[in-house]
C-alpha cells in the first residue's frame, strides 16, 4: 500500500470535525487555571497538580494540531486524532464515575463531540493518503 506524500486539503467539514477536536484542548486547561474548582470541588483555593497537568496535556496536544495543520501533515493528524480518540475514551468514564452528570447528556456530548468528528477525521484523512502522488 502506497500513501501519498503531499499536502492535504482542507474541506469545510473536516475543517469543522478539526475544530471540534481541538477547541476543548484550549478551552479546557482556560477553565482549569481560572477556575480551579470545577475540576477540583469547591475546597480549592488554587490551581492544583490534576488541573495542572490536565492544562498541560491539552495545551500540548493542541499546540501539535495547530503544528500538523500548519503543515498540513495527514499521518501526523490521523496519529493525533488516534491520541485524542483514546483519551476521550478514557475520559468519558471517569467524567462520569467523578462527576455524576446525566448519563444521556453526557453520552450525546462524547459522541456529538468527539467520537463522529474523530471518525469522520480518520475517514478523511484516511481518502487522502491513499491518494496516489502525482
Amino acid at each position: 500500500m502506497e500513501f501519498s506524500n503531499r499536502k492535504i486539503r482542507f474541506s469545510g467539514l473536516f475543517s469543522f470535525c478539526l475544530f471540534l477536536l481541538i477547541w476543548p484542548m484550549f478551552v479546557g486547561p482556560l477553565i482549569a487555571i481560572l477556575n480551579p474548582s470545577f475540576f477540583d470541588g469547591p475546597e480549592a483555593m488554587k490551581t492544583s497538580f490534576s488541573s495542572g497537568l490536565y492544562s498541560a496535556r491539552n495545551i500540548a496536544i493542541g499546540l501539535a494540531f495547530l503544528g500538523a495543520i500548519y503543515l498540513r501533515n495527514a499521518p501526523m493528524l490521523f496519529v493525533l486524532i488516534f491520541i485524542r480518540l483514546i483519551t476521550d475514551l478514557i475520559d468519558a468514564p471517569l467524567y462520569y464515575f467523578f462527576r455524576d452528570p446525566v448519563l444521556f447528556r453526557l453520552i450525546v456530548i462524547f459522541t456529538l463531540l468527539c467520537y463522529l468528528p474523530a471518525f469522520y477525521g480518520f475517514r478523511y484523512l484516511w481518502k487522502e493518503m491513499k491518494i496516489k502522488n502525482d
